[in-house]
């Protein structure tokens, strides 16, 4: 199937769309694996952090284009959580079709300067961008996750950068390993209400499956998702081991997680999909 990036499968959304990081190969197998089952579009996304574990992006990058291209569904490369333009850049040049450029540590106007900046040379390229104004709540330990976005500045922030989603505070705090996060519905209604471009729901893992369905309901597009998989992958693996102290093969076992993130995947995509 042709490339896609991730705004073609939002506009072709009536729901919710999953976006899921790739930390190695079989995440972004997986992935797609329950994206099929699920008959529904999807999103890979690779992050700066990612990168960071593989010492590059070009290789990660790579395959997962390759996995995305041969997926019988709609598949997106994103580079997620991007501070360094430099990285935006090579992503572009490798192929990837859209980014998050993340300047929300700096101060506002910085902020500003630097996405409209980014987002024009982006859209010169085809390639499709989210932002972020303000930090979501336990992004690298800054903000609780009472912070909030305030739609007439999320308003202000679109029109002054020209980015295609916004990713916003309502509630989330990335990295959560319990489901009991509590969402602002009706202040995502408002925001979905004002602000003019997809909104993008990061910290998600933290979300009952109730919330998730009423917060795309209320007008949350983008839905990201990490650390609910690694949790599904990690205890597939260690279930595996624990299993037969003596596997020593990695196929054996990391398929485990594999399948116990594809399964999620689909289980999850039928949740955001209404």
């Amino acid at each position: 199937m042709p490339l896609v990036n991730t705004g073609d499968i939002v506009r072709a959304s009536a729901g919710g769309v999953g976006a899921f990081n790739v930390i190695q190969l079989e995440h972004a197998e997986a992935i797609v694996a329950g994206a099929e089952r699920a008959g529904a579009g999807v999103v890979l996304q690779i992050s700066e952090n990612c990168v960071r574990y593989h010492g590059a992006l070009a290789p990660i990058a790579l395959a997962s284009l390759a996995v995305a291209r041969a997926a019988a569904v709609p598949v997106a490369v994103h580079l997620d959580h991007a501070t360094d333009r430099a990285l935006v850049e090579e992503a572009v040049a490798l192929g990837v079709g859209s980014v998050m450029y993340d300047a929300s540590a700096l101060p506002d106007a910085e902020n500003v300067i630097l996405t409209a900046e980014v987002t024009a040379w982006c859209h010169e390229r085809g390639v499709w961008v989210e932002a972020e104004l303000g930090e979501v709540g336990g992004k690298d330990g800054v903000h609780a996750p009472g912070a909030r976005t305030r739609p007439d500045e999320a308003v202000r922030y679109v029109a002054d950068t020209g980015v295609d989603a916004l990713a916003v505070a309502v509630g989330t705090s990335h990295a959560m390993t319990t489901r009991d996060a509590t969402l602002d519905l009706a202040l995502i209604a408002d925001l979905h209400a004002a602000v003019p471009v997809p909104l993008v729901l990061h910290g998600s893992s933290g979300v009952p499956e109730e919330t998730l369905r009423a917060a795309v309901r209320h007008g949350m597009k983008k839905i990201n998702i990490a650390t609910h998989l690694n949790k599904a992958f990690t205890t597939a693996l260690r279930d595996r081991l624990a299993a037969d102290p003596k596997l020593v093969d990695p196929r054996k076992y990391i398929a485990e997680g594999r399948d116990a993130v594809s399964q999620e995947v689909a289980h999850l995509l039928a949740i955001l999909t209404p």
